[in-house]
Order: structure tokens, then sequence, then C-alpha cells
């Protein structure tokens, strides 16, 4: 006798294995009906990054969530509700029972103050439940960044490699060195954003700010050596694109190389570098560009223009990373250092 339902399927059987990758994202059957249209606000009027509004989508997904299983819809969440979320968020809420990070925390409460507020702007409520929020004290630490002789030897492993990929990777690592591009910035530039001379960029950052950074001549060069190969990279079919990348891709849907993949490469880079490829990411070197900068003399208010920074305190955590080494090098250096260690032993 045959099924009533013949669509149904057999469910699998479970494994018992656990599931691998990321968290799934927040389901959205809790969220406001408001969060669309603060999100779009967001992208709209303050010129947030796609990345942000991601971040913030996820972030108040999981606040309602959070919510509804306490049976209170997001925009009518009171003080004490957002308290005992933030409790929660210290206690397990990164998961697996562990306390979430700092700036996890700092994140969410952002993202809180900032739809509340929207809501009362927009006479939603009467009243702002997050204004009365503690922010979470975070630590300062210090970026990690690559030595000179480091970063040095990953550029030697890259022209090594030689070919398209060789010289495109040659040209990506040359230009970040050399600029201090975020990694965003750097694998989505526009060929359009090469000055006339070749000895620049026109960079469009956060916020759609433009800024100019110069490029240096290894830099120069590199990214002349791979622009007559750049073809190589794009899929035919698509080079009248809408947009004509300097760094294309050939399976990426946004049309140029992810910031994943360029993340990828650096790790296998560090390996053949023999560099722990825990210590490398994009972000990383654009830490050791400013680092590097400053320890040879360039002043701040440079480096904040160059890396894009809106406020030189942003940039001058640079400045701390330069005193801690030069506190290293005066301990082992200087001869009363050496005198001191000489009587303790």
């Amino acid at each position: 006798m045959p099924p009533k339902n013949p669509q149904a399927k057999t469910p699998a059987k479970s494994t018992g294995a656990k599931r691998r990758g990321r968290p799934c994202k927040p389901r959205p059957v809790a969220a406001s009906p408001h969060v669309d249209a603060f999100l779009d606000m967001l992208t709209a009027e303050r010129g947030a990054a796609l990345n942000t509004r991601i971040a913030y989508e996820r972030d108040l997904a999981d606040l309602g969530l959070w919510l509804a299983q306490r049976g209170l819809p997001l925009d009518k969440a009171g003080t004490e509700d957002l308290r005992g979320y933030l409790a929660y968020q210290h206690a397990a809420g990164g998961g697996d029972q562990k306390p979430a990070a700092p700036r996890t925390v700092a994140r969410r409460l952002s993202a809180m103050r900032q739809f509340y507020r929207f809501l009362v702007s927009e006479g939603r409520r009467q009243d702002d439940p997050a204004s009365a929020l503690d922010s979470p004290k975070q630590g300062r630490p210090l970026p990690k960044i690559l030595t000179v002789d480091e970063v040095t030897r990953m550029i030697d492993a890259a022209q090594t490699r030689g070919g398209p990929e060789g010289l495109r990777l040659v040209a990506l690592l040359e230009v970040l060195y050399a600029t201090g591009l975020r990694v965003s910035e750097l694998v989505g530039l526009p060929m359009a954003s090469i000055l006339r001379d070749g000895r620049g960029l026109i960079v469009r950052g956060k916020g759609g700010k433009e800024r100019m950074v110069p490029l240096s001549e290894p830099a120069s060069a590199a990214l002349a050596a791979y622009l007559p190969w750049r073809s190589h990279f794009i899929l035919a079919g698509r080079e009248s694109g809408p947009v004509a990348f300097m760094f294309p891709s050939r399976s990426s849907t946004n049309g140029h190389l992810t910031r994943q993949r360029f993340a990828q490469l650096l790790k296998e880079l560090a390996i053949e570098s023999g560099i722990d490829p825990e210590k490398v990411s994009p972000h990383v070197l654009r830490h050791a560009f400013a680092t590097h900068l400053l320890d040879r003399g360039a002043d701040l208010r440079s480096v904040q223009k160059m890396l894009g920074h809106a406020d030189i305190a942003t940039t001058q955590i640079y400045t701390h990373v330069v005193s801690e080494r030069l506190k290293q090098v005066v301990h082992e250096h200087h001869p009363l250092a050496r005198r001191k260690t000489a009587r303790t032993q």
C-alpha cells in the first residue's frame, strides 16, 4: 500500500556526530519589525559598512531570541531585561557555556544602544532602556605584529612561486605592507583607484570617506609586474563588469578576491616562510605597516591619515607597541640594565 504522503522523506538517522563549522546565524523570528528600518538607517545615513550591518543584525537577533524565551518582544524590553542579557553574555553568551569576549559584549551593547535610541527618535518608544547600561571594561591588548625580517621572508617566498598566482600574491603583499589598507579595502580596490603616475592610490574607506595613500617603489613595481596578468583571474564573459577590480576572481560572487581567500594565502605563505601561521593575518600586516613606520620616525598624524582612522586615539595604540619594544631594547642592551642583571646573579 503506497504511503499517504509520497513527498514525505524518511528522517535521516542521527549519527551522534556534532556539526562542525561556524554557528548558524540566529533565526530572525524573534526580531522586531523595526530592525530592518534601523539597519537601513545605519547604511543610508551613517554609511555603515556591510560587515557592520551584518554584525548588528546578528547581535539584535541574538538579543531578540533571548528575550523571546522569556516572553518579551525585542522592542518592549526594559533596562533590567537588557542587564539580564548582558549578565548572560558575561556568563555563557559566548557559547559552549563560555563567556562572550569583552569586545563582543561591547559591540552588542553598541547595537542595543543605537537600536533603542532609534526607536525613541522614531516615536516607537518614549524611553530608552539602554541609556542606563554600563559599558563593559575592556583590556587594551597590544596589536600583534610581524618583524621586518618576517615580512621580507613572506614576500621572498611569494616571489619564488612565479606565474600569475605568484605575481598577484607579491602585489597584494607589497601593496598591503606599503599602505596599511584594511583587507576589505585591499581586495576591493578598483582599477580606477591607481593615480595617473602610478605612485599612489585613492582609497574609499569606512563611511565612504576617500584618502590618498602613497605606494612604495617595490609596491609600484609589483603592481606593474602583475597587471599584465590580471585578465588571468577574470572569468570569460565578465571582462566588462560594472567595476574593474584590481584583484578580480573567477570564482568569487562579488567579482574580486575575497578576504577569506587572501587570509588563507597568507597562512600558506607563513608556513612556507617558517613563520607560525597563527601569527599571520591581513590585519597583522596592517599593524606591522603602522608600527614599522613609527619605529623609523614617522609622525603619528601621517600614519593616522594613511590608516584611515577617524580618531588619532585609535592610532596611538601603535605608540604603545613601539614603547614596549624600546623598553625591551633598553633592558637587554643598556649598560646599567646589564650591570643590574649581573648583580642579581
